[in-house]
Protein backbone atom coordinates (compact mmCIF):
# COMPACT_ATOMS: atom_id res chain seq x y z
CA UNK A 1 0.00 0.00 0.00
CA UNK A 2 1.33 3.34 -1.27
CA UNK A 3 1.73 6.10 1.72
CA UNK A 4 -0.79 8.40 1.53
CA UNK A 5 -0.38 12.33 1.09
CA UNK A 6 -1.39 15.01 2.80
CA UNK A 7 -1.05 19.02 2.39
CA UNK A 8 1.23 18.63 5.44
CA UNK A 9 3.52 16.78 3.20
CA UNK A 10 5.27 19.56 1.38
CA UNK A 11 8.31 17.77 0.17
CA UNK A 12 6.79 14.49 -0.52
CA UNK A 13 4.53 16.23 -2.39
CA UNK A 14 7.21 18.13 -4.50
CA UNK A 15 9.07 14.80 -5.01
CA UNK A 16 5.67 12.92 -6.32
CA UNK A 17 5.53 16.27 -8.94
CA UNK A 18 8.42 16.23 -10.11
CA UNK A 19 8.01 12.29 -10.52
CA UNK A 20 4.91 12.64 -12.06
CA UNK A 21 5.96 15.65 -14.49
CA UNK A 22 9.85 15.79 -15.44
CA UNK A 23 9.94 18.10 -17.95
CA UNK A 24 7.86 20.47 -16.59
CA UNK A 25 9.47 24.12 -16.89
CA UNK A 26 8.54 25.21 -13.61
CA UNK A 27 8.79 29.16 -15.02
CA UNK A 28 5.31 28.19 -16.62
CA UNK A 29 3.67 26.64 -13.37
CA UNK A 30 1.10 28.96 -11.49
CA UNK A 31 -0.43 28.23 -7.84
CA UNK A 32 -3.69 26.80 -9.67
CA UNK A 33 -1.26 24.13 -11.37
CA UNK A 34 -0.10 22.67 -8.46
CA UNK A 35 -3.80 22.35 -7.04
CA UNK A 36 -4.56 20.92 -9.53
CA UNK A 37 -1.49 18.58 -10.14
CA UNK A 38 -1.71 17.57 -6.29
CA UNK A 39 -5.41 16.61 -5.95
CA UNK A 40 -4.87 14.94 -8.96
CA UNK A 41 -1.67 12.28 -7.59
CA UNK A 42 -2.76 8.98 -7.02
CA UNK A 43 -1.45 8.85 -3.38
CA UNK A 44 -3.29 12.52 -2.97
CA UNK A 45 -5.60 11.71 0.30
CA UNK A 46 -6.43 15.52 1.70
CA UNK A 47 -9.11 17.52 1.71
CA UNK A 48 -8.80 19.79 -1.39
CA UNK A 49 -10.27 22.99 0.27
CA UNK A 50 -7.84 22.76 2.99
CA UNK A 51 -5.02 24.00 0.68
CA UNK A 52 -4.03 27.81 0.39
CA UNK A 53 -1.63 30.16 -1.17
CA UNK A 54 1.56 29.55 1.08
CA UNK A 55 0.88 25.41 0.94
CA UNK A 56 1.03 25.77 -2.54
CA UNK A 57 3.94 28.40 -2.39
CA UNK A 58 5.82 25.64 -0.46
CA UNK A 59 5.48 23.13 -2.72
CA UNK A 60 6.25 25.20 -5.65
CA UNK A 61 9.62 26.27 -3.61
CA UNK A 62 10.47 22.43 -2.31
CA UNK A 63 9.91 21.25 -6.45
CA UNK A 64 12.38 24.49 -7.73
CA UNK A 65 15.05 23.35 -4.87
CA UNK A 66 14.48 19.47 -6.59
CA UNK A 67 15.01 20.78 -9.51
CA UNK A 68 17.91 23.30 -8.90
CA UNK A 69 20.52 22.54 -6.15
CA UNK A 70 23.07 24.54 -5.02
Amino acid sequence: MAHKLYWDAIYEIALALKASRPQQDLEDVSLGDIFQWTTALPDFADEPELANDDILAAIYQEWYEENNPV
